[in-house]
């Protein structure tokens, strides 16, 4: 409008434009800001606006449930062949030794559990160390996989010697640490609500792995093991068709449009290894009472239930390990699915009763001074609701409290770790107090 006054100026008073009766030049500059006429284009884009925002609501809602639906699922097919493999374990040394017993009092099997255990962890733990580091080509991860884990369950269903069926644990140990990292690196690109989901799949697959392990064990441990073959497939179903595809960054979220255009490039940047290690430290809130609490719980199950017997009890002495990993199963998929409405911040809480649980079983398995075996269950599944509120509540907290959408990321990838060091260790330990335990004497 400046430049308009100065070229006014220079025209002679008799020249100047002269006001018109019906409008001012200004005033009909100003129609269009006193808003878009019902005719105009402007006004049909907003009104034909409105009546699509619906449409976006169901969308949206649509592809919630579509993602938690997939991350249940995922969680439940992830999990499930690491359960079996567990709750199988003492068939599956039963398998390689026939009925070759230590000759002690205590009829000990010459292998203890803790061997599947470690089996079943170190392959995770090795992958859980090295991913987080590497590029995430999240195709390639869950392809790898499938393919790895089919192999893995007929290894294990067509084995003769405890050697070969340990490979197929270890097969089936690496796809179960692979999916986990990559699934819940994945999250990330999703509402928060997914990892409730893969919370609840995951603590359901101990429940489902376990239980339709010792009912099918009836038909054979072979042919269990080829039913399970469908898990594989599944998965592939779940995550290529039912999971929807991550929204484009502009399309995330509309907080992130509102933010400057330079920190929302900070954020879809890829963190350097650097960078990565640099965050480590500031992680040991959530990984050292993690690691404890596996550590705990995963001693007690492969240390001391197959020591825990009650030869008079309703359950056989054989069947009795299986239902006490099923009581677990039970307990952490409660757990599991509670973070909707209970959180526990102070997860070093649960640690510490775990750490009492295990001087509970530990002491137990040595003296037998609990009188009933479902005292004991009822043991175990406290066990297990300890574990799965730790694990969920911990992956809840990191993805509440790590706002940097890639240090989110790599911070749920990590957490892992931790988990499986416990693990590992707990395997290691496991077999010291079989070996200990077996050589005392029944208590008087």
């Amino acid at each position: 409008m400046e430049g308009s006054y100065r070229s006014y100026a220079n025209f002679p008073e008799d020249e100047l434009p002269r006001p018109s009766t019906t409008a001012s030049t200004f005033d009909a500059v100003r129609v269009p800001e006193e808003g878009p006429s019902s005719d105009s284009p402007t006004a049909s884009v907003h009104s034909n606006a409105e009546p699509s925002q619906p449409r976006r609501d169901r969308e949206q809602l649509y592809r919630k449930i579509r993602g938690i639906l997939a991350y249940f699922i995922l969680g439940l097919c992830n999990n499930y062949g690491y359960v079996v493999m567990l709750t199988a374990a003492s068939d599956i040394i039963g398998m390689g030794e026939g009925s070759d017993l230590v000759s002690t009092i205590r009829n000990c099997a010459q292998i203890s559990t803790g061997t599947i255990l470690l089996a079943d962890i170190l392959p995770a733990l090795l992958v859980k160390l090295v991913l987080p580091f590497l590029p995430f080509v999240v195709h390639i991860r869950v392809a790898i996989c499938v393919g790895v884990t089919t192999a893995g369950y007929l290894v294990v269903g067509f084995s003769n010697s405890i050697g070969v069926s340990i490979l197929g644990v270890v097969l089936i140990s690496f796809c179960s640490g692979l999916g986990e990292v990559t699934y819940l690196q994945y999250s990330a690109n999703y509402e928060k609500s997914v990892l409730s989901a893969w919370g609840s799949g995951s603590g359901g697959a101990g429940v489902i792995g376990a239980v339709s392990y010792s009912l099918l064990n009836a038909v054979g441990m072979q042919r269990t093991l080829l039913i399970m073959l469908t898990i594989p497939a599944i998965t592939s179903l779940a995550f290529w068709l039912l999971l929807p595809k991550p929204l484009p960054p502009r399309e995330s979220t509309e907080a992130e449009a509102e933010q400057p255009a330079d920190q929302v490039k900070l954020e879809n940047e890829e963190l350097s290894l650097r960078r990565k290690i640099y965050l480590i430290p500031g992680l040991m809130k959530y990984m050292i009472p993690f690691g404890l609490i596996y550590l705990f719980e995963y001693f007690i199950n492969q240390g001391t239930f197959e020591l825990i017997k009650f030869p008079d009890a309703s359950i056989s002495v054989e069947s009795q390990y299986r239902w006490m990993q099923v009581m677990y199963q039970v307990g952490v998929f409660v757990s599991r699915s509670s973070v909707a409405i209970l959180h526990i911040k102070q997860t070093w809480i649960l640690a510490v009763l775990q750490g009492i649980n295990v001087i509970i079983f530990t002491t137990d398995a040595i003296y037998y001074y609990i009188p009933n075996i479902y005292i004991v269950l009822a043991l175990v599944l406290w066990e297990g609701l300890l574990g799965g509120a730790a694990y969920v509540n911990t992956y809840y907290r990191i993805s509440n409290e790590v706002k940097n959408p890639a240090a989110r990321q790599f911070s749920m990838a990590i957490n892992g770790f931790a988990d499986s060091t416990g693990i590992a260790l707990a395997g290691v330990f496991a077999i010291m107090a079989h070996n200990a335990i077996c050589t005392m004497p029944l208590p008087p």
